[in-house]
């Protein structure tokens, strides 16, 4: 049956459906309208705009200004600007995810109604600009329910439109750029993509390397180039074909860079990563303190957080240094350990070494695996047992890495006879740190030696001793003292050195032979000269924070101290006298370069500049013809350096402290635990353990004119020099005039 429609009926008919229209186009306004009015939920304010929120990574930077030494991070997200990207970045993601990019004010409406009809015949397509997917980047988790992800595309379509009015073009593409998540290994932003799929920054990214990255952004899982490379070679070839569609690459061009594999170049990047990553550690602590104490926050009242919010660091480390200063340590340390394992090699160690039982249980119960194994509530014979059972575990070696079968408890004995060491490099007249090696492998031993480890500094101890004699007394480096025996008495108690009869140098010797040849029985008698006290109040005010108790034996360096303490001390003699505080951190900037703290460096003259030249010609002679000689002969450094070798009791610590008027360098070296050893001086001493660290550290950065550390420099002598260094004419002086030094000396 027909019905026949009236014209009244189509009349009706055509009232109700533009009802419908108009009614549903009134509804969608009225949703934006509450949308806009934040009823749904609060959209981004002007200021949060301004400053978008996303996890950025806090740089630690070199003192060039701009070399990154390494990151913290939650996210590894480190922004870039938009002339660090190259035009291939901007040319795959515009062909990809937004050809009308530069056309649209952050709603392409006329491609939305194109995505519509692609829908509804079943191709699936997204119609979000470049601009929308920012904003739900910045401000957003993508919504599951479909009802809260309309409203959210919503959402979306205003926050964009704000952004396209507050930002330009570029400024949105470098945004988009730093937000991006890129999937596993702690991906975040394309500096850091750039970095862990390539090896590369971004700026230098070929166009088949940026097709992968544009090719991640809307599935980094799905198009991993490491978890799923056919996938990922895929849509990248398609990233490369709409490349061509839109102009900026050719046929020809589209067709090499498909038939290329995908390149990677892998590198999963994390804390570990860098150099200096002692360094960045122990300076992570102090800037953490200075926020803190400093009561510095954000806009936003909040306090900073160092992890999150980009912040800016700036050091006195140089890359470049710190690099030969990592090199030197790996490329001497493996032979060293060499040395060290022979001399144990078959000896029974429990025997040979008294307190061996007790310092492996003490490493145990130190350890991640015991403390693990106590949370889970085991007993100590429990816990016993599972050390002395054997497992899969991770070594260090000199040689990377390995996995290897063996007992916990057997890996504890491995460790203890691992040496340590650690050296820093300063700049003397500024302070400045230019190198910062902590220990062997961050990785696997997280103690820092530079500053939280105060080892027995022996014989560099000696140096202030003769400072003392040399200010305090007028004594001449060509003072004859009989090296014998000299017994102290001192508050009640003697007591006098002992000397191996090897290394001793018989008869009168001047004092710049008895430091150079590290003498104890002259420096003893120096001792009794000068008496404890002033010889301790030199020591601390060259900076040295441990204790340095006031007895006779502190001249042959019985206290302990550490690297960095030693070293800033040394500066004194390099610098006419003048201690400045040694100094790695010169300021802190927030992401947008406004700064936030500015170091002031410390400085002090604690001899006068007299005294401080003729004690760099004590410590001259050191390597020109004393423990230091090999500097010359092995090394061919004839250079102007100064140096003092130091070795401690039963030869647990080797130490070498080198001074030129640019550089001063510490290096110690040791074991853990002092009760295990060398059992030679002659390897254990620091002529061996440490000197040749410093010296193919030092051949690398004389190699290299660009730092300007020159060896055709010598130190300053000041006007005036009244202490005689010229040993014929102070015997003359001796021999017409002979004066008896004043004994009674303060400080």
């Amino acid at each position: 049956m027909t019905v026949k429609l009236t014209q009244q009926d189509i009349k009706r008919y055509n009232r109700n459906i533009w009802k419908v229209v108009i009614g549903g186009f009134v509804i969608l306004i009225l949703l934006f309208v509450s949308v806009g009015m934040g009823l749904f939920g609060a959209l981004p304010t002007f200021r949060d705009l301004e400053n978008p929120k996303s996890n950025q990574a806090s740089e630690v930077i070199g003192d060039d200004g701009h070399t990154p030494l390494g990151s913290y991070y939650i996210q590894n997200r480190s922004p870039v600007t938009y002339k660090q990207l190259s035009p291939n970045l901007v040319n795959a993601l515009v062909a990809t995810e937004d050809s009308r990019f530069y056309n649209h004010s952050g709603v392409d409406f006329s491609r939305m109604f194109t995505i519509v009809l692609y829908n509804l015949v079943g191709k699936k397509q997204g119609g979000s600009t470049i601009t929308q997917q920012l904003a739900l980047n910045l401000f957003h988790e993508r919504a599951h329910n479909k009802l809260k992800r309309f409203v959210q595309k919503m959402q979306e379509w205003i926050t964009a439109v704000k952004l396209e009015r507050h930002y330009t073009k570029d400024e949105i593409i470098t945004m988009y750029f730093n937000t991006v998540d890129f999937g596993a290994y702690n991906t975040y932003g394309i500096k850091s993509a750039a970095q862990t799929y390539f090896s590369t920054t971004p700026d230098k990214l070929t166009p088949d390397q940026a097709a992968v990255l544009v090719a991640m952004v809307n599935g980094p899982g799905l198009y991993s180039p490491i978890r799923h490379p056919d996938n990922a070679l895929h849509r990248r070839n398609f990233v490369l074909a709409r490349m061509a569609t839109e102009g900026f690459l050719t046929e020809g061009q589209v067709q090499e860079y498909q038939a290329k594999p995908l390149g990677l170049k892998f590198h999963r990047i994390d804390h570990n990563e860098g150099i200096a990553p002692y360094f960045r550690a122990s300076i992570k602590k102090d800037i953490q303190k200075i926020l803190a104490d400093g009561g510095f926050t954000k806009s936003d009242g909040t306090p900073y957080d160092l992890d999150r919010d980009g912040l800016k660091i700036y050091t006195t480390i140089n890359p470049q240094m710190q690099q030969y200063a990592e090199e030197a340590q790996a490329k001497y340390m493996r032979d060293l350990q060499g040395q060290f394992n022979g001399q144990w090699k078959g000896v029974n160690l429990y025997k040979s070494i008294p307190t061996f039982k007790s310092l492996l249980d003490r490493g145990m119960k130190l350890s991640d695996r015991y403390k693990s194994l106590k949370l889970q509530n085991m007993s100590d014979d429990e816990i016993q047992e599972n050390f002395n059972t054997p497992d899969t575990l991770e070594l260090f070696t000199w040689k990377g890495k390995i996995d290897t079968v063996m007992k916990p408890i057997d890996s504890i004995v491995y460790n203890k006879l691992l040496l340590r060491n650690a050296m820093m490099s300063m700049d003397p007249t500024t302070g400045y740190i230019k190198a910062w090696v902590g220990g062997i492998n961050f990785e696997h031993f997280k103690y820092d030696q530079v500053v939280q480890g105060a080892r027995q500094v022996g014989s560099t101890a000696k140096p202030f001793t003769y400072a003392v004699a040399i200010e305090q007394a007028g004594y001449s480096p060509c003072m004859q003292i009989n090296n014998v025996p000299d017994t102290i008495y001192y508050d009640g108690t003697a007591w006098c050195p002992r000397s191996s009869p090897s290394e001793t140098v018989p008869g009168m010797i001047t004092l710049r032979t008895a430091l150079a040849r590290s003498q104890n029985w002259v420096t003893a008698h120096v001792m009794k000269d000068v008496t404890p006290i002033p010889v301790m109040q030199l020591i601390k005010k060259a900076g040295i924070t441990t204790n340095v108790p006031p007895y006779p034996s502190i001249c042959l360096g019985t206290f302990d101290a550490s690297i960095f303490d030693m070293t800033g001390a040394y500066g004194i003699f390099a610098n006419q006298g003048i201690w400045t505080q040694p100094t790695y951190l010169l300021r802190i900037e927030d992401k947008n370069g406004n700064i936030l703290y500015t170091h002031h460096t410390g400085v002090k003259q604690v001899l006068n500049p007299q005294t401080a030249y003729v004690m760099t010609y004590m410590l001259k002679g050191v390597i020109q013809e004393g423990t230091g000689t090999r500097l010359t002969w092995k090394y061919g450094l004839t250079n102007p350096i100064g140096g003092k070798t130091g070795t401690t009791n039963d030869n647990s610590d080797g130490w070498f402290i080198g001074i030129t008027p640019q550089l001063v360098t510490g290096v110690w070296t040791g074991c853990e635990d002092r009760d295990i050893h060398f059992r030679s001086t002659r390897m254990g001493e620091g002529a061996n353990s440490a000197l040749p660290i410093f010296a193919l550290y030092m051949q690398k950065v004389y190699a290299n004119p660009a730092l300007g550390i020159k060896k055709n420099v010598d130190f300053v002598k000041p006007e005036n020099v009244d202490i005689v260094t010229d040993c014929s004419v102070y015997n003359q002086q001796q021999q017409t005039s002979p004066a008896a030094p004043d004994k009674k000396l303060g400080f």
